[in-house]
């Protein structure tokens, strides 16, 4: 108790020195230290004698927006062929996926080679056959080796489609779309990134970024999240995020690495500045000013820190007038220490 008086005491007596300023000492100044009640939940003031120390809000809900930072890396570039090819280069990071966009174009070759021209070859020999058969110039054996020759055709058909699909699943799982890097123009660098499953529906394709490399520390970047991918690792519980840059003096090269940056958008929430915040044996609290003199403690429920905010969950109305200058003060009376 003696030690609660003394705090009082030593509390009050910081006030009194804060509020006089360059008041004449001569003044006599009466000051009352301040009270406590209901096991520190209460602090009463008895006077307006520095009460302008402690600093307010009014509590409601505000629009915040968090900025994520997560590592990534250049994972491919576009490059003009410089044998007059049809499409340009792709330079992957990953030589795996380089096999399987180089797999994917020659499936993709193969297929219209056998529907444009092979099945339409077969089509056109079985109808000429059939014309024979009818006519008794060709016999049953000229009939069914052509029908087996489109049959040939069209199974051929099938695996190549079935092993184009199995190289864009590799592709779309590593955050590529194939018909994107099939048109991508020269001077082009793809980003991506591995985006935790729980961050997922923090973030919409199209959505600003701003990018940091580790090669240039001084220039950022700005881009768009262009795809997120429609698979999430099994193992890791993450999904590849892919922002495409402009590369024209191709600065950037695959394999580098960087940090990328975006907002996301928390909503309408409840949130105070750090400062209000003060935490005792695990709990949170904050102190609201109940009247003109009269403060209280009231146990919170904290989320994340977004700048220099806390969000609030629980345990604030809206509309209270929350101390946000002060607060340690406040504590030392509130706790005995």
């Amino acid at each position: 108790m003696i030690s609660r008086r003394l705090t009082w005491a030593s509390t009050a007596a910081f006030l009194l020195l804060i509020s006089c300023g360059k008041k004449d000492p001569h003044v006599p100044v009466v000051s009352y230290a301040p009270e406590v009640k209901d096991h520190g939940n209460t602090i009463v003031f008895h006077d307006t004698l520095g009460i302008n120390f402690f600093k307010t809000e009014v509590i409601g809900k505000k629009g915040i927006t968090a900025n994520l930072t997560i590592p990534a890396k250049v994972s491919a570039t576009v490059i003009p062929s410089g044998e007059g090819a049809t499409q340009n280069i792709v330079l992957f990071e990953n030589p795996d996926l380089a096999g399987n966009y180089t797999s994917l174009i020659q499936h993709q070759i193969n297929i219209n080679q056998i529907q444009k021209i092979n099945i339409k070859q077969k089509e056109i020999e079985l109808g000429r056959i059939k014309d024979l058969q009818a006519h008794g110039v060709a016999t049953g054996k000229d009939l069914l080796d052509a029908q087996t020759a489109l049959a040939m055709e069209q199974t051929n058909l099938a695996n190549e489609r079935a092993a184009l699909i199995e190289h864009e699943t590799k592709l779309k799982s590593n955050g590529f779309n194939p018909e994107a890097l099939r048109k991508s123009s020269a001077g082009m660098a793809y980003i991506t990134c591995d985006l935790p499953e729980n961050q997922l529906s923090r973030v919409t394709e199209g959505g600003p970024c701003t990018i940091q490399f580790t090669s240039f520390p001084t220039e950022t970047f700005h881009g768009k999240i262009d795809d997120i991918a429609d698979v999430v690792d099994n193992a890791t519980r993450m999904v590849k995020l892919r922002v495409t840059l402009k590369n024209a003096q191709n600065k950037l090269k695959a394999g580098m690495f960087a940090l990328l940056s975006f907002g996301v958008d928390e909503g309408e929430v409840i949130s105070v500045p750090k400062s209000a915040v003060i935490t005792v044996q695990g709990k949170h609290y904050v102190f609201v000013k109940s009247d003109s003199l009269q403060y209280q403690r009231q146990e919170v429920s904290i989320g994340a820190q977004v700048g220099d905010r806390t969000l609030i969950s629980n345990g604030i109305a809206l509309g209270a007038r929350v101390v946000v200058e002060g607060s340690i003060q406040l504590k030392g009376l509130s706790f005995g220490y």
